[in-house]
């Protein structure tokens, strides 16, 4: 199903998990990396097929995520020659796109690419929201772009706070000792209040966790898309 440019219609899926990290899946059997992706069927709306991708490639289903924000218009990129089907060349250009910001509220265990016969991955990551381009096939590195631009005053906030207590670090401590060096504040607080600090500062003892362990499939390549 193309329009009269001859792009076909498509959506894009950044996944979150709780510390904005986001799911970054490697192409079966190559060497790119990318987020999941996929066609939008005739009679499907863009939010219908974001869904069925989502089970389809990572396994998830609706109540595993919150949709956070999509992109407002369609995102195009154009497919070189050399990567269209023969028999496609002259009326296939490429992929418009909608972009959708996901957060997970499962688990990572609820992940599965194995979810059907034609996985599209058979390895995966939690990554920086800024993920590196340059592991991307070149010609959707545009859109990576603006897809990721677009979405990024959208990313949930994260509480600091709330993770320095689930730390079992009393509340009193974080009041007495907010700064990243672990020292006094150098003015006394009135009555009653306590020191907030800046909630964009990473504290030092917040160490990232380690990459989700990889998943291999041994099941043939994917047919292009």
């Amino acid at each position: 199903m193309l329009d009269r440019d001859g792009f076909r219609p498509n959506v894009g899926i950044i996944l979150l998990n709780q510390k904005n990290q986001v799911f970054w899946g490697k192409r079966i059997r190559t060497h790119s990396w990318q987020f999941p992706q996929g066609g939008i069927d005739r009679g499907e709306s863009p939010e219908q097929a974001m869904f069925r991708e989502l089970h389809e490639e990572v396994g998830l289903h609706p109540e595993h995520v919150r949709i956070v924000a999509r992109t407002r218009d369609w995102l195009r990129y154009e497919v070189p020659d050399r990567f269209i089907r023969r028999d496609a060349r002259g009326h296939y250009k490429g992929q418009k796109q909608i972009w959708y910001l996901l957060q997970l509220v499962g688990h990572d265990w609820d992940l599965n690419l194995r979810a059907t016969d034609h996985p599209e991955f058979d390895a995966w990551r939690w990554h920086d929201y800024w993920v590196p381009l340059d592991v991307v096939v070149e010609f959707k590195r545009g859109v990576y772009e603006m897809a990721l631009t677009e979405l990024a005053r959208y990313l949930p906030r994260q509480d600091f706070r709330n993770r320095f207590l689930r730390s079992n670090v009393r509340a009193r401590e974080f009041e007495r000792h907010p700064s990243a060096g672990g020292h006094e504040p150098n003015f006394e607080l009135p009555p009653g209040a306590s020191f907030d600090p800046d909630p964009n500062a990473k504290p030092a003892n917040d160490t990232p966790s380690p990459a989700s362990p990889s998943v291999s499939s041994s099941a043939p390549p994917p047919a292009s898309r």
